[in-house]
Parts: structure tokens; C-alpha cells; sequence
């Protein structure tokens, strides 16, 4: 287990006992705004490929976990986590649910509950035309009210993510499961889930009862979707939107 007080501040998670320890601080939490923004990054992340790592951003902390999949494999979706990821009542943020919706049921038997996509409140709360979602980069740029200096630091430390693992950029996903985990893809993964909170609030308060009830309807249908037989994580559907 490595801890880190400095920003981006972190914990990574990859024995037995340290994810043990952590249990209770991820636990009884406020529910409003929700307290748990969760992401993951993998290899060909799906029923196809491998999670590497597991992303919690605590918002009542202000503290992000890196749980190490690759190392711990099953062993770390105990009965308390997998309880966590399943439990209705427990809110739990993502962008773009699909994915890792597919990864976790279909690897390891996690049944996500209780989720806010993120990529759909967007859509939701998007005046205009809502064929198309869009993306987290572009949705922090323009949502999560940050200063021209934040963005700058942010597009820098994503750029030095995606130049080591993106194949288009001359990376591989593989740097993911590179131990000990490079720094630059550690402050890539706490970014992805720092910046989430500030994306719900923005959210929320454009939110009107009846696309509440649009938007929990499509959430639904993206898990069930992404549990099914016939999800296709890579196809050009992957950009239209459900309305």
C-alpha cells in the first residue's frame, strides 16, 4: 500500500489487507451529493480484455483509491466491496457506465447498482440536439467550472497518460499492468475521478424531474445492455445517445 498526502492525493491499494482497511472509510457515507466516483482502466477493457486498475475518488475525503486489479485479481472483490458495487442505496458515479459495467459482471460477477452515469446527465441536461454523448475530456473542459490554469494542467497531465498508452500515440494499454505503475498513469487515473464530483453538480442543478426520470430509465438500460450477450463495446453506437 502506497499513500500520498501531496495532490494528487492517493492510496494504492494491492494486498489483501490494506483493501480490508479501507472498507470502512467507503462505507455509511452521504448519499447527496454522492460520495463515491469510481472509474477503471484495463487492457481492452471488457468481457474481452483485463481491469488493471479500479479508481474510487472519496468525496468527504477528498481522496482517491487505486485499487490494483491486476495484482489482486478476484481476491479483491470481497463480499464487502462486491456488496458496495452492487447495493442500490449506495450512489455511485461513473462517466460512460458500459464498459466497466461489462468488465465487472462479466469477469467478475460484480452486478453494478445505485449509478449515475455521468455522460448521460450531460445528455440529459444538454439543450439542443442530444443525438451524440460526449466525451470526459470535453465535458471537464467545459462543465467543471475550472480556471484557464487548471485546464492547462489538465490537458498536460492527459496528454502524458494517452502517449503511454494510447496505441495511436505510440503506447499500449499494457503500461497499466506495469508494476511499480508509473507516475504519469497515476496522476491519469486520479484525474479521471478528481474532476467528477464538480460534473454532478453542474448536472444536477440543470436537472428537471422529467429527464430525472429519462435519465434513470437510460442508466438502467446501459446495465442491462452491458450485461447481455450482445453488447458490442466497440461499436460506432458506442456514440449515439438513447433519446
Amino acid at each position: 500500500m502506497t499513500t500520498t498526502t501531496t495532490s494528487p492525493s492517493y492510496t494504492f491499494i494491492d494486498t489483501a489487507a490494506s483493501l480490508a482497511a479501507i472498507i470502512p472509510t467507503l462505507t455509511n457515507l452521504p448519499t447527496t451529493p454522492p460520495s463515491l466516483y469510481i472509474d477503471l482502466e484495463g487492457v481492452q477493457l471488457s468481457r474481452h480484455g483485463t481491469i488493471s486498475i479500479l479508481q474510487i475518488y472519496v468525496l468527504p475525503q477528498r481522496h482517491t483509491y487505486l485499487l490494483d486489479i491486476h495484482v489482486l485479481g478476484s481476491s479483491a472483490f470481497t463480499p464487502a466491496l462486491k456488496s458496495l458495487l452492487e447495493s442500490p442505496s449506495t450512489p455511485k458515479c461513473f462517466f460512460d457506465v458500459r464498459r466497466d459495467a461489462d468488465a465487472l459482471y462479466n469477469l467478475f460477477g460484480v452486478s453494478l447498482q445505485g449509478v449515475w452515469d455521468l455522460q448521460l446527465m450531460e445528455l440529459a441536461t444538454r439543450p439542443g440536439r442530444k443525438q451524440c454523448v460526449n466525451g470526459l475530456a470535453r465535458c471537464i473542459r467545459t462543465d467543471a467550472g475550472m480556471g484557464w490554469n487548471e485546464v492547462r494542467e489538465f490537458e498536460a497531465r492527459k496528454q502524458q497518460g494517452l502517449k503511454l498508452f494510447a496505441p495511436e500515440k505510440g503506447g499500449s494499454y499494457e503500461v497499466f499492468n506495469e508494476r511499480p505503475v508509473k507516475r504519469e498513469i497515476v496522476e491519469y487515473c486520479v484525474q479521471d475521478v478528481e474532476f467528477l464530483p464538480k460534473l454532478w453538480m453542474t448536472y444536477k442543478k440543470r436537472l428537471t424531474p422529467g429527464w430525472a426520470r429519462k435519465l434513470e430509465s437510460a442508466t438502467e438500460e446501459r446495465l442491462a445492455l452491458a450485461r447481455s450477450k450482445t453488447f458490442m463495446p466497440n461499436g460506432r453506437n458506442m456514440a449515439l445517445g438513447p433519446w
